[in-house]
C-alpha cells in the first residue's frame, strides 16, 4: 500500500453502535435491552511516516460491570494499525457487532508499549524517504508508549507493557442507531523522544470523543499561490503544509500554534490541524495539494494554512519570534465562515476562489 508522506497528526476512533435486530421485549422479562457496539481507527493529522500503534483490547464499563473485547488479529495478539493509513473519514475496525445492554458508558483502550526499537509492537518510523514504489527507505524506528495505565475492568489490562487510553466521559449507547469518534489530535499529543528517553509517546489526553450524530467534515485544495507566497515570507528550504482549524471569527493574527500552557490574551490555539497532501493522477504525477477534517462538530470556524508546521513544538510557544532561538512557526493565511452541517462534508479552499485540479 503506497504511504503518503504526512507533516502533523491527529488520529480518530470512530464507534458504531445500534439495536439489535430483535423487535419489542416481554414485559415480565428482566433482560437489559441489547445494542450492537463496533468500534474503529481513522486518522487527521508529528513529524513522521508511520504511527504503529499495537491495539491489544477496547473495555466498555458502567456500574454494572464491564464489557472487553479482545481485539487482536494476529498470532501475536494484537492488532496493529498504522493510523497515518486513515485519513479523514477512512476508518479501520477494531470492534464490529457486539452486543451490549443500552446504557451510560466510560472506555479504555489498550495498547502495547514498546520502549525499544522494533516494529514487532507500537512504534514510530520518522526521517524515512520514499522511493519510486512508494515504500518508505532508511529513516528511524523507535519505540511509542503511552504513559497512562491501570484496569477499566478488561482481561489482561495490567499486564506488563500494557499501556491504556481512557476516555472517562460518560457517554450514552442508546435504542437504534449510535456512532462516535474519538479523535486524537496527535499535533500536540504525540511526542517525539527527548532528555533520556528514545521512544515516542502518545499522550492520552489529547482525545476527544465525539458523537457522530453531530459532526460533519471539511475538505478542500490549497493553490499553487498560497503555498508559494507562504514558503517566500518563511525562507529556508524545508516546508511541512498544513490547514489548522480554529473557532470561529479567529483573525489570521490570532492564529496561535500549539502548546500546552496558555496562550497570551491575543491568541487563539487550535483545535486541531490537518496535513496538506499531494494529488497524484495515474501515472503518479502530482496534480494538486489538499487537505481534510474527517470529524468535525457542526458549527462555524475559521481555517489557517502553513507551511511550517514541523516547527510547531506543543511543549513551546514559537510563534512568529521565539524567544528561546528555535525555528519560528506562523499562520500564512486564512479563511472565514467555514460552515460544518451534520453528516456533510463542507468544501473550502485556499483561497475560496481557487478553481480546484480534478485529479
Amino acid at each position: 500500500m503506497k504511504q503518503l508522506k504526512l507533516t502533523s497528526l491527529t488520529i480518530a476512533i470512530a464507534t458504531g453502535l445500534m439495536l439489535s435486530g430483535c423487535g419489542g421485549s416481554d414485559s415480565d422479562s428482566n433482560e437489559p435491552e441489547q445494542a450492537l457496539f463496533s468500534l474503529g481507527v481513522s486518522d487527521n493529522p508529528a513529524d513522521a511516516n508511520i504511527v504503529n500503534v499495537a491495539f491489544k483490547q477496547v473495555v466498555l464499563k458502567n456500574s454494572e460491570g464491564a464489557f472487553s473485547f479482545d481485539v487482536s488479529t494476529g498470532d501475536d495478539g494484537l492488532q496493529h494499525v498504522d493510523l497515518l493509513s486513515f485519513q479523514g473519514q477512512d476508518v479501520e475496525t477494531l470492534v464490529s457487532g457486539q452486543s451490549v445492554p443500552v446504557g451510560e458508558y466510560q472506555m479504555c483502550i489498550y495498547m502495547e508499549n514498546n520502549t525499544i526499537s522494533s516494529d514487532k509492537s507500537s512504534y514510530v518510523l520518522s526521517g524515512a524517504t520514499e522511493d519510486e514504489n512508494g515504500d518508505f527507505v532508511g529513516g528511524d524506528i523507535e519505540g511509542l508508549v503511552t504513559n497512562s495505565n491501570g484496569s477499566c475492568g478488561g482481561v489482561g489490562a495490567d499486564e506488563e507493557n500494557t499501556g491504556r487510553l481512557f476516555f472517562n466521559k460518560s457517554f450514552t449507547i442508546a435504542a437504534g442507531n449510535n456512532s462516535f469518534v474519538a479523535e486524537f489530535n496527535l499535533a500536540k499529543g504525540l511526542q517525539a523522544p527527548h532528555g533520556n528517553k528514545d521512544y515516542w509517546t502518545l499522550k492520552p489526553t489529547s482525545v476527544q470523543l465525539v458523537n457522530a450524530s453531530e459532526v460533519g467534515a471539511i475538505k478542500g485544495q490549497i493553490s499553487q499561490e498560497t503555498m508559494v507566497s507562504c514558503e517566500a515570507e518563511a525562507g529556508g528550504s524545508e516546508f511541512s503544509p498544513a490547514v489548522y482549524l480554529y473557532p470561529s471569527e479567529t483573525a489570521l493574527d490570532q492564529m496561535a500554534d500549539f502548546r500546552t500552557g496558555p496562550n497570551v490574551l491575543t491568541q487563539v490555539a487550535p483545535i486541531t490541524s490537518a496535513r496538506v497532501n499531494p494529488i497524484l493522477d495515474n501515472s503518479e504525477n502530482v496534480t494538486g495539494y489538499e487537505y481534510e477534517f474527517g470529524f468535525i462538530v457542526a458549527d462555524t470556524y475559521s481555517l489557517g494554512y502553513t507551511c511550517l508546521a514541523q516547527n510547531d513544538d506543543p511543549e513551546e510557544s514559537n510563534v512568529r519570534e521565539p524567544e528561546d532561538g528555535s525555528a519560528p512557526f506562523f499562520i500564512d493565511s486564512d479563511e472565514q465562515d467555514v460552515i460544518v452541517t451534520l453528516g456533510e462534508t463542507t468544501i473550502r479552499n485556499f483561497p475560496e476562489a481557487f478553481e480546484p485540479v480534478t485529479p
